[in-house]
C-alpha cells in the first residue's frame, strides 16, 4: 500500500480533519540517516505532522516544522509543500534506547524541554513564523498546544510511529482535526467522546486502517466529504545546482583555503545524505563564470 493523505470536512462543516499513513516515508528517513529507534520515532512523528501541515497550505507554498530541545536528541526539523513532499533530520541520529514508565519509545525525554516553531512560506515578502513553548515533548499534544495558541484553532493532533522488533519501522502516521468556528456543544462533546477512544494511531494502522478508516473512528457519528486525497513521500529538493550556490555565498577565497588543504569540498545535504564533491578544476570554472557573469552585468 502506497502511503496517502486524506484531507475531509464534515458536512455540518463544523469540523476540518486530515490523516496521512507515511509509514514508507519514515522507512525511507530511518535508512536516509541511519536512526536508531527512538531518534526514528521522534523524527517520523515530525514527517508525519508536516505532510498534514504542508496539505493544509495553497498550491506553491510550503510549511516547515523546527522543534528544538534541550535533550540528547537536539533539534528535529521537517519541510513539506502542498504536493505530498516531505524530508526532514534529527541533530543526533545515534541516541541511545530510551523507554518511559510506560516501556514505550521516550521521544519526550530525547527531545527535553524546549520549542516548537512552525514556519509558512506563503508566497509573502516575509515567511510566517509563530512558536510555542514544549508542553511535553511528545509532538501530537505540542501542536495540539500550537494550534491552540498561536493560530487560534481549537485542534487535536494524534500522531505514532511504531518499530518493529528488528528495529525497522511496522506502521506511521497521524491526524489533525480541527474544530470550525461555527462548531455546536454537541459536535464538540461527540468529538471529544471519539478522540478519547484512539489509543494508538500507529497500532491501527498497522491494523491495516487506511487514511479514510482512521478519520471514520476519529468523526464516529459524522458524515464528512473528501476535499484532497494524494500520494505523499519523502523527497528531498537538494541538487548540485543548490550546492554552487552555496559555495558560491561562501566565496571564493574560503572555498580556496578548503581546496588548499583538502584536495576537494564536500558538502553533505542534512536532509538526504546525499554528498556533493568538487575538485579545484570545478571550482574555479564556477567562480570564473560567476565572475563572467558579474562583468557583464556591469558592462
Amino acid at each position: 500500500m502506497k502511503d496517502n493523505l486524506i484531507r475531509v470536512m464534515t458536512t455540518n462543516k463544523e469540523i476540518r480533519a486530515l490523516a496521512v499513513n507515511s509509514t514508507k516515508v519514515v522507512k525511507d528517513a530511518q535508512q536516509a540517516h541511519n536512526t536508531t529507534p527512538v531518534a526514528t520515532a521522534a523524527l517520523g512523528r515530525a514527517l508525519s505532522a508536516n505532510l498534514l501541515m504542508g496539505s493544509m497550505v495553497k498550491t506553491g507554498h510550503e510549511t516547515g516544522l523546527k522543534i528544538i530541545g534541550d535533550g540528547p536528541l537536539n533539534k528535529i526539523v521537517a519541510e513539506s509543500n502542498h504536493y505530498g513532499e516531505v524530508r526532514g533530520y534529527v541533530g543526533n541520529p545515534k541516541i541511545d534506547f530510551m523507554t518511559n514508565k510506560q516501556g514505550k519509545l521516550d521521544v519526550a525525554g530525547a527531545i527535553g524541554n524546549g520549542k516548537l516553531i512552525v514556519r509558512k512560506n506563503l508566497g509573502l515578502k516575509e515567511p510566517y513564523e509563530g512558536s510555542v513553548p514544549l508542553i511535553s515533548g511528545e509532538i501530537g499534544e505540542d501542536l495540539t498546544y500550537y494550534f491552540t495558541q498561536s493560530e487560534q484553532t481549537p485542534s487535536a493532533v494524534g500522531l505514532g510511529v511504531l518499530i518493529d522488533t528488528d528495529l525497522s519501522v511496522k506502521a506511521a502516521g497521524g491526524f489533525i482535526v480541527q474544530l470550525l468556528p461555527e462548531a455546536s456543544e454537541e459536535t464538540i462533546e461527540q468529538l471529544e467522546e471519539n478522540l478519547a477512544k484512539i489509543e494508538s494511531v500507529s497500532g491501527l494502522i498497522n491494523q491495516g486502517l487506511s487514511p479514510e478508516e482512521l478519520l471514520e473512528k476519529v468523526l464516529d457519528g459524522f458524515r464528512f466529504r473528501t476535499l484532497t486525497q494524494r500520494d505523499v513521500s519523502y523527497k528531498c529538493k537538494c541538487s548540485k545546482d543548490r550546492t554552487k550556490n552555496l559555495l558560491v555565498g561562501l566565496g571564493r577565497e574560503e572555498i580556496k583555503e578548503i581546496i588548499a588543504e583538502e584536495g576537494q569540498v564536500e558538502i553533505r545535504c542534512h536532509f538526504c545524505g546525499e554528498l556533493y564533491s568538487y575538485g579545484k578544476k570545478e571550482i574555479d570554472d564556477l567562480f570564473d563564470k560567476v565572475k563572467n557573469i558579474d562583468d557583464q552585468r556591469k558592462g
